[in-house]
């Protein structure tokens, strides 16, 4: 509240800033602020504060109210791509082995009489599947003759021999699959195992 000619003015305040400075009185006197507050109502400001500060409100809730629908349809779409994702993931792999596949069922159409013919065959299609494996970044295990290991080995039989070193493996019973740096399957071996050691 400001002072000028006697009169008593009551000063526009906006929130976003500072207070206006005092006109030096500490305290104002309870008929003062009456006055102020009477002549605050005549003038109508109270009211276009109320109503600018609801239009405000309206604003920021407008906004708000748009911005949770912007992320419910940004999640909704991120589980839709995820399910898509899982759901199809495998497709180009899928692809790589129907060839494969072709030839297994062009095989057993074959009315071959020879073994090696036959042979021959299933070496094509052991190389195509190794080849799509190889593709897809999966490689075999080599424990044939390695130390043992059982990160990468699982081991279901020790045999005692001389021929061998001691915990090396013997004999590969199903061979081990890497994918990239990660084992994708031990490798089930043999171990040996030295009798005088």
């Amino acid at each position: 509240m400001t002072k000028g000619n006697g009169k008593s003015k009551v000063a526009s305040i906006n929130i976003d800033h500072e207070l206006p400075a005092s006109d030096g009185q500490e305290n104002p006197s309870a008929a003062e602020t009456a006055s102020a507050e009477s002549q605050a109502a005549q003038t109508g400001a109270p009211e276009e504060e109320i109503a600018r500060l609801k239009q405000e409100n309206a604003t920021y809730l407008d906004r708000l109210a748009r911005v949770q629908a912007e992320f419910d349809n940004y999640r909704k779409r991120s589980v839709k791509e995820q399910q898509d994702y899982r759901d199809y993931a495998l497709a180009e792999a899928l692809k790589l082995f129907l060839p494969i596949l072709d030839s297994l069922d062009r095989a057993l159409k074959t009315q071959s009489s020879s073994a090696e013919d036959f042979r021959a065959g299933v070496d094509l299609i052991d190389r195509q599947f190794h080849d799509v494996l190889s593709k897809l970044g999966v490689e075999p295990l080599e424990a044939l003759g390695q130390l043992f290991d059982p990160n990468l080995h699982q081991a279901i039989q020790t045999v005692e021999t001389e021929e061998v070193p001691d915990n090396h493996v013997v004999d590969e019973l199903q061979r081990g699959y890497k994918i990239k740096d990660r084992l994708l399957r031990p490798a089930m071996v043999r171990v040996a195992q030295n009798p005088n050691k």
